[in-house]
């Protein structure tokens, strides 16, 4: 091979027809619009939308599932907070239930007590007070609810631990509750523990 430039290329509309008499087609600007070379063109085209819609379809799935991933990623979260919620409430419940007894035996000792050993034992009921209240206010903060107890038993939300003549009460009322119930939103958590009228 030689290093000799090569001269450049005449363009095609000054090119000779060929010497057998024929007219190159596809080379002037009057061709009409049903060639072969329209036809390629047009099948090309409806070829690269079809590939088109067919990749703008899976953008919006693929976007339709990372919205469905993201919501229920959402939703695991909030339950998972809700359930160290509810677990944390269930272990604290216990200590609060020992404080009300514990107030409900000192105001009975309170009245039984003698007079120097009274203000004393005030000043200790105090204490437990204020440390029930603010456990119970803690607790409500974390969504804590007492069950209500007033009206029909409902065996959702209440446990009857053992039923009684009501003297006058409605049949299936609950007449006295034994430990109450809680509920973190609509979650029970423990059960009101309840006596019901026969």
């Amino acid at each position: 091979m030689t290093d000799q430039p090569l001269e450049p290329l005449e363009p095609l509309d000054t090119l000779e027809p060929s010497g057998r008499g024929e007219e190159r087609q596809g080379v002037s600007g009057s061709e009409p619009q049903g060639t072969p070379f329209g036809d390629e063109a047009a099948g090309r085209l409806v070829a690269l939308e079809a590939e088109r819609d067919e990749y703008l379809a899976l953008a919006q799935r693929v976007q339709a599932d990372f919205d469905n991933y993201r919501k229920r990623a959402l939703r695991d979260q909030e339950r998972l907070v809700a359930h160290a919620h509810e677990r944390l409430v269930r272990e604290l419940l216990p200590i609060l239930d020992d404080l009300e007894r514990a107030l409900e035996a000192a105001g009975g000792s309170l009245e039984t007590s003698q007079r120097s050993d009274a203000h004393e034992e005030a000043k200790l009921v105090e204490g437990v007070q204020l440390v029930e209240k603010s456990l119970r206010s803690a607790l409500e903060k974390e969504g804590l609810a007492e069950i209500e107890t007033d009206g029909a038993f409902d065996p959702h939300i209440h446990e009857a631990m053992l039923t009684q003549p009501g003297n006058g009460a409605e049949p299936g009322s609950v007449l006295q509750v034994l430990q109450r119930g809680y509920r973190v939103g609509d979650k029970v958590v423990r059960p009101a523990k309840v006596i019901v009228a026969e």
